[in-house]
């Protein structure tokens, strides 16, 4: 089935001599064609990750070599402008969907390829009006919500619910098993989770930790940060400028036995206190690299040789884990925390803003209305 063909598709792209932001162009794209088993997406939002800013301005931080002309952005929901007659979706032109950003679909990390995560090496991404995906990578959106939303709960939210159902699975091989028990159920109640910063995936954390029952402790900069932490679901916060040594703050709190999940968003220059902060046998799941380190630190093995402490890293998400984390938020009546949301003439100053990683939440670019 389809509508009207679009005659026009503007984007942004990342010029091959990119080396800033400010070097995003938009300009006119060809309107792309969905084949078999494929939908065309009119995009109504994208969300923005701070992979996007590092691949944006050409970043050697993020591993890869990014095609001239890139469309940047991989979290994107819009609806369905039209189908391939072979698609599953061919009868349901107009459906409110959220765009899985990556063709990993199910089973462990193995399965994940960098190379066709939306917005990066030769795959376009969702900063652009119109986008052909597979009928694979689409997930029907939460009844009634909004487009920048629906946008604000990938890449950052899934990615923390990803982090967690790892906590509560337990396995550590990659793999996680389906949801059991009602959606509404406490099954981290007992549990402690750190989290570090405001930004998208920390705020996810917070509301998901949370939800399913956690004591939550937050770390910020500043004391406004803090009370917007503990609005959506911390416990407890510490402003790490007012307490350079959070870590030992952490252990007072939890009464010496630190928390069960440390959310690393920090990177390496806070990976020794997150470390200090856990307890034997937690669980660190790095997922961030906002910071740098030139050497590794001298503490960093000792650390979790002798207390038995898991460090895992936190890449990405299968589409199955995608649409349950969409499942949940939607049960729970709980949707991202977007910090501001730009129009799609102000991607630069969008992705300006990113660059300063002092937003509370999620930065939203929409692109047409829903």
């Amino acid at each position: 089935m389809a509508s009207t063909t679009p005659t026009s598709n503007t984007g942004y792209t990342v010029p091959s001599t990119a080396t800033d932001i400010t070097h995003l162009t938009k300009t006119s794209l060809p309107v792309p064609v969905p084949g078999p088993q494929q939908v065309l997406v009119r995009l109504t939002a994208a969300a923005l990750n701070y992979r996007d800013f590092l691949i944006a301005s050409r970043s050697p931080r993020y591993p890869g070599s990014h095609k001239a002309d890139l469309v940047p952005g991989s979290d994107g929901a819009g609806a369905i402008h039209s189908a391939h007659p072979s698609s599953r979706f061919a009868s349901n032109v107009g459906l409110s969907v959220a765009v899985h950003p990556n063709s990993w679909l199910d089973g462990d990390v193995r399965n994940l390829k960098f190379n066709e995560v939306l917005g990066g090496f030769s795959a376009d991404g969702t900063l652009q009006e119109y986008l052909v995906v597979d009928d694979e990578q689409i997930i029907p959106a939460p009844k009634g919500w909004k487009g920048e939303e629906v946008a604000g709960l990938f890449t950052a939210g899934t990615t923390a619910w990803a982090a967690i159902r790892e906590l509560l699975d337990g396995r550590l091989d990659g793999t996680l098993g389906g949801w059991e028990g009602d959606w509404k159920e406490k099954r981290l109640e007992g549990k402690w989770v750190l989290t570090q910063g405001t930004g998208g995936v920390s705020c996810a954390a917070i509301q998901i930790a949370s939800t399913l029952g956690a004591t939550v402790i937050a770390t910020s900069s500043s004391d406004e940060k803090l009370d917007i932490a503990k609005s959506i679901g911390a416990k407890y916060v510490i402003n790490y400028k007012k307490t350079p040594e959070w870590d030992e703050e952490v252990l007072r709190i939890t009464g010496g036995t630190g928390v069960d999940q440390v959310i690393e968003v920090g990177g390496a220059q806070t990976i020794i206190q997150s470390l200090r902060s856990t307890r034997p046998g937690g669980l660190i799941s790095v997922i961030g690299i906002l910071s740098d380190a030139d050497i590794i630190p001298p503490e960093l093995i000792p650390a979790v040789l002798f207390g038995g402490k898991i460090v895992k890293g936190c890449v990405s998400f299968s589409r199955d884990i995608s649409a349950e984390f969409v499942k949940f938020s939607e049960v729970n009546n709980f949707k991202p925390v977007v910090s501001k949301i730009f129009s799609f003439d102000q991607v630069v100053e969008s992705f300006e803003a990113l660059q300063k990683q002092n937003s509370v939440g999620k930065l939203v670019v929409r692109i047409s209305e829903d």
